[in-house]
């Protein structure tokens, strides 16, 4: 994985802007700490970083091909799963290769087929490529939004980047909010609207779409979207495709010329991962390396409740046997674990989802001491109604985002001065919004008809807050994570799957329960869902509340301006028990919220936030 940066201007030389660009790339030197590189023609510059993964000498970038006297020039970020598909096919059209890398064979698509290039990727990407014969600069962003890209627009000049932190490194993008980023940040928060970045000045290529730069202007259009498909399959037919797609996805992302490891919880989704990579890994004579998470004196202070009832640790370590795997269980200090809040910030560029954020930004600094690739289960929850919000009737038919639930409450956050701020009526226009696009087919039942809006708003709205959150925890430590339930294919099919293959036997993820018997232990398969584990620990509690105690002492912490104190002085003074529902999804409850609070003043302090009528 990589990062990019880059400055387009069709109406005035670009001379003055180079160093500008080199502090831009600079802010990216995480995501790409193993070469640099530049690029300038008179309407562009492009800079590019790079974590090298595949290919170390064909894969460098800026890179550029010709053909027919015209440059074409590729930054690029992410990994392409079906690169030796598509090698074959351009190969069969003439098209001649230097390198065996996926940045090469994108940038060939292109001169082969153009924008059309698009139908044909499977993979996690954002890249820009600047096109000599049409005058023109393509921005793309992957199907689910795996990996980031934002932009700003100055007059003439357009901006953009692999990360907010890219955008603001420009003299002329200012760290500026709102009444309406304040309304988002309250609203949704973590979650951000699709294409916005809570700056004022900064917006971001939503997922599935491309932007065009030309001397004419600015073109934006979703190249991918869902569709509503009749199903035609059998239980029996079901279960082997979904089996079949989930192999295939795992097995196309082993790919790589440096070390790879799995994430293991002893979850279903994480064991499946882990199952099938080391079965493969023994097909070549590999032992595989899976890596867990605890906390500190977890096994003393876990509390079970409905969202995680059970810890992980015993079944991470029974899977960890069963596959006859390499296995590490990373335990993080509660200390670190606070202390680490200010970097999950800086790597998100936003108050993220508090500890939840820093213990992964944790973890992966710990898996790139030996390891470059990893992958992990995100998605697969979204895809297949693994959160209790698919089976519980009181959270399946909110009239609103289940995960985000409580507007009310979050108001008593806000400082009487912000009281006006629209909380309520920014959380169901977007929700209103985002259920205007779903598609359905004619005749649904009602229950049918629900599933298909739950599983659309999971799927653009939770899965996207989640994979910005890996994207950024783990690249900041130099660590590409891939997600193979992200597959746009398992995507698509499992957006059609029936209701009741979903939920068979009445379980979460019913189908993928029965698509892995004979993979996995039937004690993992029919083990309830937990999510990404937490800490219980009262320490973290205590240390959460001085951090947000001494921030209410200091008269200039840029949080004050926005908060209820004597509010958030009980919220302290309870432990978090003042706030009783999650701030935001199954886990940002009590601590996570002052830690989240936190976290935002971090962001306020660091970012030297202003807030413009």
């Amino acid at each position: 994985m990589c990062g990019f940066a880059g400055i387009v201007d069709f109406s005035h030389r670009l001379d003055n802007q180079k160093s500008i660009l080199e502090a831009m790339v600079d802010t990216l030197k995480f995501r790409g700490p193993d070469s640099v590189g530049y690029l300038a023609y008179p309407p562009i510059l492009f800079g590019h970083r790079r974590l090298i993964v595949v290919d170390p000498e064909g894969g460098k970038q800026p890179m550029t091909k010709t053909l027919n006297g015209f440059r074409y020039t590729l930054i690029y970020n992410g990994e392409l799963y079906n690169t030796e598909d598509l090698r074959k096919e351009l190969v069969a059209l003439g098209f001649q290769f230097d390198s065996y890398s996926d940045t090469e064979v994108l940038l060939t698509a292109y001169l082969c087929w153009g924008i059309d290039c698009l139908s044909k990727l499977n993979g996690i990407f954002a890249f820009a490529i600047y096109d000599e014969a049409l005058r023109r600069v393509l921005l793309v962003r992957d199907p689910l939004g795996v990996k980031p890209l934002f932009y700003s627009i100055k007059g003439s000049t357009f901006i953009f980047g692999s990360e907010i932190k890219t955008l603001l490194a420009h003299p002329q993008v200012e760290p500026t909010i709102d009444q309406t980023s304040l309304t988002d940040l309250f609203g949704l928060g973590p979650a951000v609207k699709p294409g916005n970045s809570i700056f004022r000045e900064i917006s971001e290529v939503p997922p599935a779409h491309f932007l065009l730069i030309t001397p004419e202007g600015i073109q934006s259009k979703e190249y991918w979207t869902l569709q509503a498909e009749e199903n035609t399959e059998t239980l029996s037919e079901a279960t082997e495709h979904l089996r079949y797609l989930l192999t295939d996805a795992i097995e196309r992302q082993l790919v790589g010329d440096v070390p790879l490891c799995t994430f293991l919880s002893g979850g279903l989704d994480s064991s499946a991962i882990s199952a099938i990579a080391a079965t493969a890994y023994k097909k070549k004579n590999k032992i595989l390396t899976t890596y867990s998470l605890d906390y500190e004196e977890n096994d003393k202070y876990f509390k079970a409740n409905l969202y995680q009832p059970t810890s992980d640790v015993f079944w991470a370590n029974q899977m960890a046997h069963f596959l006859g795997s390499h296995h590490h269980t990373y335990t993080i200090p509660q200390e670190a674990l606070a202390l680490t809040l200010k970097d999950a910030v800086r790597a998100r560029d936003l108050p993220g989802m508090a500890d939840i954020d820093s213990s992964l930004f944790l973890f992966c600094k710990e898996i790139r001491k030996d390891f470059v690739i990893a992958l992990s289960g995100e998605c697969a929850d979204e895809l297949l109604g693994g959160y209790p919000w698919f089976t519980r009737p009181e959270l399946m038919n909110l009239n609103t985002f289940p995960w985000s639930n409580f507007i009310e409450d979050r108001k008593a956050i806000l400082s009487p001065a912000f009281h006006n701020l629209p909380l309520t009526e920014c959380v169901r226009s977007a929700y209103e919004e985002s259920l205007r696009k779903v598609p359905h087919l004619d005749g649904e039942d009602k229950a049918t008809y629900r599933m298909r809006e739950l599983f659309y708003l999971n799927l653009k709205w939770f899965m996207v807050n989640l994979l910005n959150r890996k994207d950024r925890m783990s690249m900041f430590n130099s660590l590409e994570v891939r997600v193979p339930f992200a597959d746009y294919r398992l995507v698509e099919y499992a957006f059609n799957l029936p209701n009741n293959y979903k939920f068979l036997n009445g379980r979460e993820k019913g189908l993928l329960r029965k698509a892995l018997e004979g993979v996995l232990p039937e004690e993992i398969i029919y083990r309830k869902k937990s999510p990404y584990p937490k800490t219980h620990h009262p320490a973290y509690t205590h240390l959460v509340c001085r951090m947000l105690d001494d921030i209410l002492s200091n008269p200039n912490a840029p949080i004050l301006d926005y908060i209820h104190i004597p509010f958030i002085k009980e919220l302290t003074a309870t432990q978090g028990a003042a706030y009783k529902n999650p701030w935001f999804g199954q886990l940002m409850t009590g601590p996570q919220l002052i830690a989240y609070l936190v976290q935002l003043n971090i962001w306020l302090e660091t970012y030297h936030v202003r807030l413009v009528p």
